[in-house]
C-alpha cells in the first residue's frame, strides 16, 4: 500500500514543484537547475560511492561486519537514481541520502526494525559444516606449518590427442 501511495505521490508533488519553480524563476532557469543538480549529484555519487566502497574493503580487510558500508553503498547508489530523476523532491531526497549523517541515521532506523539472525558453529565459524573456524592468528604475521617438496614429473607424449589431423 505504502509503494502505491508513493507512485501516487511522488509524481503530484514534482508536478506541483516544477509549476510554482517555473512561475517564480521561469522555465529557462527551472531546467538549468534541473540540469545543475543532476550533474551535480552525478559527480558527488561517484565521491560517496568510492568512499563507501573504501568503508566496504576496509571491513572485508579487517574481517568486520560489513553489513553498514553496504547499506550505505545502497542508499549511495539509490541517491543517484533519484538525482538523475528529474525534479526538485527527487533531487531533494537524494541529496538528503548523500549526507553521511542522515545516511547514518536512516541505517539506525532501518537496523531497529529489522531482526536479522544468523548461525555459526561452536568454533565461531560462519556456515553449519567444517571450514574455517574465523579465528584470527594471535600474534598476526607468523603462519606455522609443515610441508614437503612433490618432484615435478616429465610430461609423457603419447601421439595426437585424436582432436588433430596427421
Amino acid at each position: 500500500m505504502w509503494l502505491l501511495i508513493a507512485f501516487i505521490a511522488v509524481p503530484l508533488i514534482e508536478i506541483t514543484l516544477f509549476i510554482q519553480v517555473g512561475g517564480a524563476i521561469g522555465l529557462g532557469w527551472t531546467l538549468a537547475v534541473v540540469v545543475f543538480t543532476a550533474i551535480l549529484g552525478t559527480w558527488l555519487v561517484r565521491s560517496q560511492g568510492a568512499l563507501a566502497l573504501g568503508q566496504l574493503r576496509s571491513s572485508f580487510n579487517d574481517l568486520r561486519d560489513p553489513t553498514e558500508p553496504l547499506v550505505h553503498g545502497a542508499m549511495i547508489l539509490f541517491s543517484g537514481a533519484l538525482l538523475l530523476t528529474p525534479g526538485f523532491f527527487t533531487d531533494a531526497v537524494g541529496f538528503a541520502f548523500l549526507i553521511p549523517r542522515f545516511r547514518q541515521a536512516a541505517y539506525r532506523a532501518i537496523r531497529d526494525r529489522v531482526n536479522v539472525q544468523s548461525f555459526g558453529t561452536p568454533g565461531g565459524g560462519m556456515g553449519p559444516g567444517p571450514g574455517p573456524q574465523g579465528r584470527r592468528n594471535p600474534s598476526g604475521d607468523v603462519i606455522d606449518g609443515d610441508f614437503h617438496e612433490i618432484p615435478e614429473q616429465p610430461r609423457q607424449t603419447k601421439g595426437p590427442s585424436g582432436w588433430t589431423k596427421d
